[in-house]
């Protein structure tokens, strides 16, 4: 256990991509909780593709990291010591501790106390908010039907992979884009996905069509740009675009224009395309986890981690995972579990 509370914290704002000079490591003495407040030691941290949005100056579905702030991230830990009366030192938690080995929460700061004996890791990935982004992205929002054709963007990520092998679940046929050959022979082979396309070697439109011949009735976008684009034009009539990220425009200072074809497309093939935060389903996470829950347990569902050893680690953790470097779920081990 380190007798230090190292961080990150943002030492300017991104102007193009994403820099690792961009944070600064730094070392303080650990906090002491005050009153109504508990000190919380950082086991996981979770890397997101949002992460890269909380650092412009604009404010998002949270208010952007103040310069000289500790790095915002998602955060499993064990309580160290505690004037919370809802938590008692060793008590797991999940809350948004950022990149840094201690955190202390306040009164006010939601924070998520876990049953012991709590998979951890699951609970960061397939259980937390990667799961519930997929579960709630595909089934409230694209409302999938038996025998409709699905396809997926950055399908080998976190909530990709999900989403394709709920929609599998659900008895549609799924076609998943990844940047990879090894990752579309994944998706397929271990997933169960249908059919994959490598977007960078392949033409999209093209094999869309080929591997759609029916249309699609449901596209989920993790990545906006061009494979939004592509996806627009096979959607079949009364068709569902779920917009959860566009990892492809976060880490650019030249980010496309909005695909063509809107409003006209959409009016004329009926189409719904709309966006959602997971936290909006925050009253029905026992619905998703008991289903989530059920799957894995029964091998119809999958996950996989893609685990980066170290808090020092996180900035270049960070860009990789723009750049498309994960397979699965990418976290930090930050101190070992108890």
């Amino acid at each position: 256990m380190t007798l230090m509370n190292r961080q990150y914290v943002l030492a300017r704002r991104p102007t193009g991509a994403l820099q690792e000079s961009d944070f600064t490591w730094q070392e303080a003495a650990i906090p002491e909780p005050g009153p109504g407040e508990a000190l919380v030691r950082s086991i996981y941290l979770s890397l997101d593709p949002a992460n890269r949005g909380w650092v412009n100056d604009v404010p998002t579905y949270r208010p952007p990291v103040g310069l000289g702030e500790p790095m915002a991230g998602f955060v499993i830990g064990q309580v160290v010591a505690s004037n919370r009366e809802d938590l008692a030192a060793g008590d797991l938690v999940e809350g948004d501790g950022g990149w840094q080995d201690y955190a202390v929460y306040g009164a006010d700061d939601d924070v998520v106390k876990l049953p012991p004996g709590e998979d951890l890791i699951a609970r960061m990935s397939v259980r937390g908010v990667t799961g519930l982004t997929a579960y709630w992205g595909l089934l409230d929002i694209g409302q999938p039907r038996t025998g409709e054709t699905v396809v997926v963007s950055a399908a080998a990520g976190a909530v990709g992979s999900i989403v394709g092998q709920i929609a599998k679940i659900k008895g549609c046929r799924v076609v998943g884009l990844a940047g990879s050959d090894e990752k579309c022979q994944w998706i397929v082979d271990d997933l169960g996905f249908d059919a994959a396309i490598n977007y960078k070697t392949e033409n999209v439109l093209k094999v869309l069509g080929q591997h759609c011949p029916d249309g699609i009735d449901i596209y989920f976008d993790n990545t906006g740009g061009d494979i939004l684009q592509a996806a627009l034009f096979r959607m079949n009539q009364g068709g569902r675009i779920v917009c959860c990220g566009v990892v492809s425009q976060y880490d650019t200072a030249t980010p496309l224009p909005g695909p063509h074809g809107m409003p006209g497309l959409l009016v004329v093939r009926r189409l719904r395309m709309e966006g959602f935060i997971v936290m909006d389903y925050d009253d029905r996470r026992a619905e998703a986890d008991a289903d989530l829950t059920a799957w894995v347990a029964e091998g119809r569902l999958k996950y996989k981690i893609d685990m980066i050893e170290g808090l020092e680690n996180a900035p270049r953790g960070l860009i990789g995972l723009l750049h498309g470097e994960n397979t699965g779920k990418r976290m930090i081990r930050v101190s070992e579990e108890p």
